[in-house]
């Protein structure tokens, strides 16, 4: 029985020989199309646009298919806050 498994397996499964790997002398294991050039490099240009007063949360799927915008984020945000019971400060005495 296992003879005409093993038979099938023989036509269909084609051994691969394994790829040699490549080294430079200088312990790099990257691809030459991965290396990056540093002298063509340029700044990000979005890092600039997040103010530092904001904060970026990220959101789970099922809370951003309610919330869809940051305003509807901040809007329940803040009715949650004005649902809190303020509580008073206390001084300490020294």
């Amino acid at each position: 029985m296992h003879d005409r498994f093993q038979d099938g397996n023989e036509k269909t499964m084609k051994k691969t020989s394994k790829p040699s790997k490549q080294r430079s002398g200088d312990g790099d294991d990257m691809r030459a199309e991965y290396q990056l050039d540093y002298e063509k490099a340029r700044p990000n240009r979005f890092a600039g646009r997040i103010d530092k007063k904001q904060l970026v949360v990220i959101l789970d799927k099922d809370i951003s298919e309610v919330f869809s915008t940051p305003e509807s984020v901040n809007t329940a945000l803040r009715a949650l806050i004005s649902a809190i019971p303020k509580t008073p400060k206390t001084r300490k005495t020294a």
